[in-house]
């Protein structure tokens, strides 16, 4: 796990949104899209469509809403998270 990958799933541990997420770290929007990604590929975080409605993971469509999608870190996520 990079240092990117454990700073955003330290933010995960309630629903955010990409915003929100920007804000609270210092890393610029393409490097978070990429670390988003990196996570989501390896089922550590789920995306939300709002902060109450999780969406399956077939239907993300990452690369066009990555910027109005909520985050949580997964189950996996917070083994690996808290492995590290």
């Amino acid at each position: 796990m990079t240092d990117h990958e454990y700073e955003i799933l330290d933010e995960l541990y309630f629903v955010i949104s990409f915003e929100e997420l920007k804000q609270r770290l210092t890393l610029d929007e393409s490097e978070l899209k990429q670390t988003l990604k990196s996570l989501l590929d390896q089922e550590y975080i789920k995306c939300f469509s709002n902060v109450s409605d999780e969406l399956p993971h077939e239907d993300v469509n990452f690369e066009n809403n990555y910027q109005n999608y909520h985050y949580l870190v997964s189950k996996e996520g917070l083994f690996a998270h808290n492995s590290r």
